[in-house]
C-alpha cells in the first residue's frame, strides 16, 4: 500500500495551489505580471509531467493521485482558457469546446471507473502538449495572432478527435464488460 503522502501527490496538490496565483498574475495589468503568469503556468505544467513520471517510476500510484491529477490538470488548463476568454484574447467558443470535451471525458472516466480504466492514449498526450503550447503562446507578450491561432486550432482539432476516440473506446469497453457479465 502506497501512502498518499508522496512526492507525486505533493506535486499534484502544488499544481492545484498554483492555479489561483496564476489567475491573479494574469489579471494584473502589465507585461511583468503577464510574464509572472506565464512562469507560474510553466511551473504548474512541469509538475504535471513530473508527478506522473515519479508516480510511474517509483510505484507511487495512489487512488488520490488517480483522482486529483486529472482535476489539477483541468483546473490549470480551464483557468487559463477561461481567463484568456474573459480578457477577450481567446474566443469563448474555443474555451467551451475544449472544456466541454474535458468535462465530458472526466465524467465518462468516473462512470467507467467501476468497470476499468481506459489508459491515456498517445493522442491524449499530444492534446495536452498542444493545449499547453497554445496557452503559452497566448500568455507570451508580442506573439503574432496567426501563430497563436495555428497552434490553438491544432489543439482544438486534436482535443475533439481524442475525445471522440475516447468515447469510442468507452463504448467498446462497456460492451465487453456487459458480455463478461453475461448480459
Amino acid at each position: 500500500m502506497v501512502s498518499p503522502w508522496n512526492i507525486a501527490n505533493v506535486l499534484t496538490v502544488l499544481r492545484l495551489v498554483l492555479v489561483p496565483f496564476f489567475v491573479v498574475c494574469l489579471f494584473v495589468p502589465g507585461t511583468g505580471w503577464r510574464v509572472a503568469a506565464l512562469a507560474v503556468f510553466a511551473v504548474a505544467s512541469i509538475t504535471d509531467h513530473l508527478d506522473g513520471e515519479l508516480a510511474r517510476r517509483y510505484g507511487l500510484i495512489t487512488d488520490f493521485g488517480k483522482i486529483a491529477d486529472p482535476i489539477a490538470d483541468k483546473a490549470l488548463t480551464g483557468a487559463a482558457l477561461v481567463c484568456l476568454s474573459i480578457l477577450d484574447e481567446l474566443p469563448w467558443w474555443v474555451t467551451i469546446v475544449i472544456l466541454g470535451r474535458e468535462l465530458g471525458i472526466t465524467v465518462l472516466r468516473l462512470v467507467l471507473l467501476r468497470h476499468a480504466v481506459i489508459p491515456a492514449s498517445y493522442g491524449g498526450k499530444v492534446k495536452t502538449v498542444l493545449q499547453i503550447a497554445a496557452i503559452v503562446l497566448y500568455l507570451l507578450p508580442f506573439v503574432p495572432g496567426p501563430v497563436r491561432w495555428v497552434v490553438m486550432g491544432g489543439a482544438v482539432v486534436v482535443t475533439v478527435a481524442t475525445g471522440a476516440d475516447y468515447l469510442f473506446r468507452a463504448v467498446k469497453l462497456r460492451k465487453v464488460a456487459k458480455q463478461a457479465r453475461g448480459e
